[in-house]
């Protein structure tokens, strides 16, 4: 169940002096100063809806922790200038970690959300054996390299492919990760980094990223497609991830769209994920006897294998998109993952005119939209579950202006 939220002061998440825990009301404080900027004691207490005085304490523990810092004062009118409060951008960092069928993708963040170091593994064998040792190694290079005069660690996120704990879809195919069936990946990461570990699933993950570092900071409720080897959906409804019961809400690549069609590792027949993923595409390059290079310069030079894909994929995807506007009736829709961005492009413009649905309206914003995080987007978001538990009491936020012009379709 996804609970609504409680009042809120523009979106924010409040504190509440009798009955709050003393670490949700840092959490606000926190949250109140990283959405708006640095502001006064006075003005976090009108955001967060604590008192002066509850707000000063807090403030002072947390100066003492590193975690804000003071810069100065804002003249503002008459009187003494309040002095500014900022979260410290040095006060911790966390570590992001998309695992994928081929690849590994980190990224060290820190308090303030800023991408301080990034890598990019290839990593043909997924399995926990050959995975730790790249995961710790690459860990501690990417501390190495990018932290700097940056405090204290605050965890590692990391995303793995769902469903989770599935028979027939968790341990077969190539989107999944051979031997982690049955391993708890959380706490054999744990074991291996020393550190504390989150683990979600990664199109949840990448619309989380996007919600914070991306195209949907303004955007309450929407569903990011995520191309990954396969096909997932991450879902953020009133602000907050929707995971479903076991975390496997969005497993959009077994939904079946071509009846007795291609047959699919899951054991069903015709699944989205047979057309629309970037593992169908390998599979029409092998089969012609290619190997898939740069996906950009196939683009450019109009490669026809993945012309032909884009018009099969677009022509499934389509209806998708209908689909979750009549079940979830979101904002947007937004295209995101491993695909190069003049690949989404050209699937997007495909894909018009879309088919109708509760979405056929007059609208604010696109229908499908083209995510800003690229190849990141699932690490990053990995990277602020360990962050979210430090600044926010919940993914919960006032919307604050999109930048950049992403690539938009439909009306």
């Amino acid at each position: 169940m996804v609970r609504k939220r409680n009042g809120r002061a523009g979106g924010l998440a409040i504190g509440n002096n009798p009955g709050r825990s003393r670490s949700h009301n840092r959490r606000v404080v926190l949250e109140a100063i990283r959405l708006h900027g640095p502001a006064g004691r006075a003005e976090i207490a009108r955001l967060s809806h604590l008192t002066a005085q509850a707000v000063s304490n807090i403030a002072g523990e947390l100066i003492e922790e590193g975690l804000l810092i003071e810069q100065g004062r804002l003249r503002t009118g008459r009187g003494q200038p309040p002095v500014q409060l900022a979260v410290n951008p040095d006060g911790g960092t966390t570590v992001g970690v998309e695992i994928a069928a081929d690849h590994i993708v980190m990224v060290l963040v820190d308090l303030a959300g800023n991408k301080r170091a990034e890598r990019f593994i290839a990593a043909p064998n997924a399995d926990p054996a050959h995975t730790l040792p790249l995961l710790t190694d690459g860990i501690a290079e990417l501390r190495q390299n990018g932290t700097g005069t940056v405090g204290r660690s605050l965890g590692i996120g990391v995303v793995m492919p769902g469903p989770f704990e599935i028979e027939g879809l968790s341990s077969v195919g190539p989107t999944t990760l051979p031997g982690w069936a049955g391993i708890d990946a959380a706490s054999v990461i744990a074991e291996a980094t020393g550190e504390a570990v989150t683990v979600e699933n990664d199109a949840t993950a990448a619309a989380v990223g996007e919600r914070l570092h991306g195209v949907a900071r303004d955007v309450r409720d929407f569903c990011l497609v995520y191309f990954g080897v396969g096909l997932g959906l991450g879902i953020v409804v009133d602000g907050r991830p929707y995971r479903g019961a076991f975390g496997n809400a969005g497993e959009v690549g077994h939904l079946t769209v071509v009846p007795n069609g291609k047959p699919c590792f899951c054991g069903n027949r015709g699944c989205l994920e047979r057309y629309a993923s970037l593992y169908a595409l390998q599979e029409r390059f092998r089969e012609s006897g290619r190997a898939l290079t740069d996906l950009s310069d196939l683009h450019r030079t109009g490669d026809p294998l993945l012309l032909d894909w884009l018009d099969e994929a677009a022509r499934h995807l389509a209806p998708m998109v209908a689909l979750l506007e009549n079940l979830f009736d979101p904002q947007t829709v937004i295209f995101a993952g491993t695909l190069p961005d003049v690949v989404i492009d050209a699937l997007i413009d495909r894909m018009t005119p879309l088919p109708l649905s509760v979405a056929s309206r007059r609208r604010a914003m696109a229908r499908v939209m083209r995510g800003e995080s690229g190849q990141y987007a699932a690490a990053l978001g990995a990277a602020a579950l360990p962050l979210l538990e430090t600044l926010t009491p919940k993914l919960d936020m006032a919307p604050v202006a999109v930048k950049g012009d992403a690539h938009a379709v439909g009306s």
